[in-house]
């Protein structure tokens, strides 16, 4: 069995070449070639978590190993950890297995490219991210991919994250202003990014403009959620999974609870936007947005380009 490092699932797997990847997978998805399962989140002591995603594509099957540890920032470590192991689906065989924190990071940017390329206007050249951590990192580097951005505007609920961020990130051909508030750094922007570990909402709906797209990225469980529902409400909403909406989305779940939205409210999925079975926008005043749960056919997907790299 091969195993590849972080450092080279980094110098392999591009931003754009990721981006195509995915759209592969979503169109494959969504025309039922591969099977998608529910993850298993095990609850462990002191709030953390031990996760389970596996997938089934074809000639290929396996599953991403992930733990979840909020309090490792304090600690300089990454809140989310794991990794990647794909199987051959002749012999069940272990194959390959790589770092399941770039994997990560770069498919979830990637997922919100494509979603981007998809919803948002296409004049859209400011960004908004909400959240100053590796995937605020990604997303740039992805949503760079997919529309030419002029601004990028950060928040972070720690002033030094953002500070650092937008000093490490800037150019001279795109800067990056560190924001005081979330407020401050979505005001106008026209591709916003939640990516953060707030289990309550850090976007306001008076606080987005009218034709803005959002990619909801933080929140993955039942009880959490990243926007307010007034917000939710008022926007064009898709995900990458409606069974995984239905179990796992605080972004769709509370304000349905609320009243504030109703079961068709979910629109469709990120494969249906890409197959056309589902249409987008609308018009250049709409709201939309993209709730990303993370799905284990990303992980694979990426794995199996990564074993047929070498």
């Amino acid at each position: 069995m091969e195993y590849m490092s972080k450092e080279e699932v980094l110098e392999r797997l591009l931003p754009k070449t990721c981006i195509d990847i995915m759209h592969d997978t979503f169109l494959s998805f969504a025309n039922g070639r591969f099977e998608q399962y529910l993850r298993t989140a095990q609850p462990l002591p002191q709030g953390n978590i031990f996760g389970f995603m596996p997938a089934y594509l074809g000639e290929w099957f396996g599953a991403k190993l992930i733990t979840v540890f909020p309090q490792n920032h304090s600690a300089g470590l990454p809140s989310h950890q794991g990794i990647v192991l794909l199987f051959d689906s002749a012999t069940g065989t272990l194959r390959f297995a790589a770092d399941g924190d770039a994997i990560t990071a770069v498919r979830t940017g990637a997922v919100s490219a494509l979603a981007t390329d998809l919803l948002a206007n296409p004049s859209a050249s400011t960004l908004a991210l909400i959240g100053a951590g590796a995937q605020a990192r990604s997303h740039l580097a992805a949503i760079s991919c997919v529309r030419p951005l002029s601004k990028v505007t950060v928040w972070d609920r720690s002033p030094s994250a953002t500070e650092r961020f937008a000093r490490e990130l800037s150019s001279p051909s795109l800067p990056v202003v560190p924001c005081a508030t979330a407020r401050e750094a979505v005001n106008g922007a026209e591709i916003i990014c939640t990516v953060t570990p707030s289990p309550v909402p850090v976007l306001e709906s008076d606080w987005v403009a009218p034709g803005a797209h959002i990619n909801a990225v933080g929140a993955c469980a039942a009880a959490n959620r990243e926007l307010a529902g007034e917000l939710v409400a008022r926007a064009r909403l898709y995900c990458d999974s409606i069974e995984s909406a239905l179990a796992e989305s605080g972004d769709y779940l509370i304000p349905l609870k609320e009243g504030l939205i109703s079961k068709e409210h979910m629109l469709g999925t990120l494969g249906q936007l890409v197959s056309g079975e589902v249409s987008g926008r609308r018009s250049p005043e709409d709201i939309t947005i993209f709730d990303a749960l993370g799905l284990a056919i990303e992980d694979i997907a990426c794995a199996i380009y990564l074993h047929n790299s070498k």
